[in-house]
This record gives C-alpha cells, sequence and structure tokens, in this order.
C-alpha cells in the first residue's frame, strides 16, 4: 500500500504556517515597493484588513486543510473572486514576486518553495484578464 501523499497544507506546516504565510506575503504588500501594484488594488476594494482574512480562509481550503472559505461563502472559485479586477502581466508578476518574497522569508526548503510557487503561479497565470 502506497503511503497516502501530504497535502501542501501539512507540507507547510498547518494552519500556523498558511497564517504566518498570510501574514508576511501582506506585509510585503503593504512595505515593498514591489508590492505597490497590489496594494493599490486593494485599496480599491475591501482593503488589506479584509482579503488577509479571506486569504488565509482560501489558502487553507486550497492547500488541502479545512475549507473556511467554502463553508462561509459557498464557493472557492478564483475567477469569481476576482473577476470585478483588472489583473494584467504586471499585476501578475507583481503578485507572484511579493509571494515569492514571502517564501524565501519564511525559509522553507527548496521543495516546498517550488511546491508553493508551483500552485501560485499556475493561479496567478489563470486570473489575467488583460494583456
Amino acid at each position: 500500500m502506497e503511503p497516502k501523499r501530504q497535502s501542501v497544507h501539512q507540507l507547510i506546516g498547518g494552519e500556523a504556517a498558511v497564517a504566518r504565510l498570510v501574514k508576511t506575503f501582506y506585509d510585503i504588500i503593504e512595505s515593498d515597493p514591489d508590492g505597490a501594484i497590489i496594494h493599490a488594488l486593494h485599496l480599491k476594494g475591501f482593503g488589506l484588513a479584509h482579503v488577509r482574512h479571506a486569504q488565509f480562509e482560501f489558502l487553507s481550503g486550497y492547500f488541502g486543510g479545512p475549507q473556511y472559505y467554502l463553508e462561509r461563502m459557498g464557493h472557492a472559485s478564483l475567477r469569481y473572486m476576482h473577476e470585478h479586477i483588472e489583473i494584467g502581466p504586471l499585476e501578475v508578476e507583481a503578485w507572484l514576486t511579493c509571494m515569492k518574497k514571502a517564501i524565501l522569508a519564511l525559509g522553507y526548503d527548496a521543495h516546498v518553495e517550488a511546491t508553493l510557487m508551483r500552485h501560485f503561479t499556475r493561479s496567478a497565470q489563470a486570473l489575467q484578464n488583460k494583456a
């Protein structure tokens, strides 16, 4: 019998690790010049306090942990969540750059870093809706 594959949620260390990743990422969005374009987008919407909580809930389920976002909102569709935002290649790149910085700041090993960035890159690129 094959051992059960570990979810990304388990791989990075569970809920506390997801919360640290979200906090670190949004701290970078708020303070790093690479995050300015993403920060500006959030200021047009519900703000960063809202998005920090929603991101934690979403990533928890997305990575195989508790489905908080789905339970609260009734869906977990990234495209639906972002359809009101114009996302072009600059926004995608800025988001990914900040997430990479957050992952590096948390000191994950190369395997975990690659796994996370593979998931985030695929998702961010799928949200691009303008040239």
